[in-house]
């Protein structure tokens, strides 16, 4: 089977990409609006792209009719982001967060999801997430160039949690005990619990 992505309509190609591109990491997002109401969505095209200076790159589609999520919108007018990890026991708050709500209602509270603040960034960040990273943004930019569908946030990190309980006896940090889970195609979800070891040839 060939696929020429070329004659695909955008929808084929995100079903493709995101079935095949598998298991991806999500990035749970808080934001603060300029009225000072938080938000907390889930990306899962997101990656780690640099260790220095430490960035993670999120993608975030803009909505069908064209208009901008309020993650953009926040994060481009205040600069600040918090990039929670998801762990298989907050998957359906998780999943809770992604409902299109209106720009003045929080998700934190319409979902109940509790919430503490931040060290260095003012978003709020998800009280229980095993990780957060608090983010400052480093640019957005809109994707691709000629006709932009998404803007790609390149997120500098500036402050990590760690909860201790996902950590070895060595203080680093446990696949097992972390347990996090990661985005398949449709609405199925993988979670780490099924995992191998392998050495590097050196």
């Amino acid at each position: 089977m060939q696929l020429n992505f070329s004659t695909l309509e955008p929808l084929d190609r995100y079903r493709w990409l995101a079935s095949t591109i598998t298991p991806r990491p999500i990035a749970w997002v808080s934001s603060l609006s300029a009225d000072g109401i938080s938000n907390l969505a889930p990306f899962s095209f997101f990656t780690v792209i640099s260790d220095d200076p430490a960035t993670l790159l999120i993608n975030v589609n803009h909505r069908g009719d064209g208009s901008l999520k309020d993650t953009l919108l926040n994060v481009q007018a205040s600069g600040e982001l918090v990039i929670q990890l998801v762990s298989f026991e907050q998957a359906e708050a998780m999943n809770a967060s992604a409902a299109l709500l209106p720009h003045a209602i929080s998700e934190f509270e319409h979902c109940g999801i509790a919430s503490l603040s931040s060290v260095q960034v003012k978003p709020p960040r998800v009280a229980g997430a095993a990780v957060a990273f608090e983010c400052r943004l480093v640019e957005a930019m809109p994707y691709p160039k000629a006709a932009p569908n998404c803007h790609l946030l390149f997120a500098e990190v500036l402050l990590a949690h760690i909860d201790e309980r996902v950590l070895n006896e060595q203080g680093r940090i446990d696949a097992g005990k972390l347990d996090l889970i990661g985005r398949l195609g449709g609405a199925a979800y993988s979670r780490t619990t099924e995992r191998f070891d392998l050495k590097r040839p050196s």
